[in-house]
């Protein structure tokens, strides 16, 4: 029987999905790129670490982290060269909660987490909406407020404006995750984003509209209109988008669930 793959950490997801020729790409078969190898493309050639240091980020052996990276450069070459889509999907992955010490003093994550650490009771669940002057603002990765309702049994027993201070796309869904959001509700939202939320284990409604307020008590009401498949518009030609209703990821954020911690 085969060793199941251990999960690669991953810092974020990529904000860009796909990649399309301008000409010539029409009809000809995507080349796909799973996540962890695009973090190998984004640590050894965008931010120039080492073989050694980019197993380590990954917390995988050095040769898996160089299989991995030859992999990926490969299908970048089949990209560029015989003009092909590019896809980024896939891979066994695990999203870094900023805990990683191979990180260093600078990770994003753990500086997001001091900034937006918002502790609650152990009866509560948080309920986030992306807010603006009252109502469900309708793109999640341009959201500069969250509204947040702290709800105990079945009610609302505090609310509170929070602003993202200029985070955005990528960063958002580790925002929710420092505010200990157990739920978003939002208008439209890219699939990155979505891919985010989940491994996050923040349960999405996404495609709602209206006034924040009214959303939040629909949803405890069992009545919220929401859109299961739902795509943002504004994304569309810069980012892949995918539906979000059902989709969850196990406790540690590994994808397809063969993973091993």
């Amino acid at each position: 029987m085969p060793r199941p793959t251990k999960c690669r950490m991953i810092c974020r997801f990529p904000q860009t999905l796909e990649f399309i020729p301008t000409q010539g790409g029409e009809g000809k078969a995507p080349v796909i790129l799973t996540v962890d190898e695009y973090e190998t493309i984004r640590l050894i050639d965008k931010e120039g670490l080492s073989q050694e240091q980019c197993s380590q980020r990954m917390q995988v052996a050095r040769t898996t982290a160089q299989k991995i990276y030859d992999s990926a450069r490969k299908k970048v070459a089949d990209a560029l060269v015989d003009g092909r889509p590019l896809k980024i999907e896939g891979g066994e992955y695990r999203l870094c909660n900023g805990g990683n010490r191979f990180c260093g003093g600078g990770c994003f994550k753990q500086e997001l987490h001091q900034m937006f650490q918002k502790p609650k009771g152990d009866t509560i669940m948080r309920i986030a909406v992306t807010y603006e002057n009252g109502q469900v603002f309708q793109h999640f990765g341009r959201t500069e407020q969250f509204k947040l309702y702290d709800v105990e049994d079945g009610k609302v027993v505090s609310a509170e404006v929070v602003s993202t201070n200029g985070q955005g796309h990528g960063a958002l869904a580790e925002v929710l995750n420092a505010l200990q959001a157990d739920t978003l509700i939002c208008g439209g939202i890219g699939g990155g984003a979505q891919m985010a939320l989940a491994s996050a284990g923040i349960p999405l409604y996404g495609g709602v509209t209206g006034d924040a307020d009214a959303a939040v008590e629909a949803f405890l009401g069992g009545r919220l209109a929401y859109v299961p498949d739902v795509r943002c518009g504004h994304h569309e030609g810069g980012h892949q988008d995918g539906g979000c209703g059902g989709h969850q990821e196990d406790g540690h954020g590994c994808r397809h669930g063969r993973c091993t911690d």
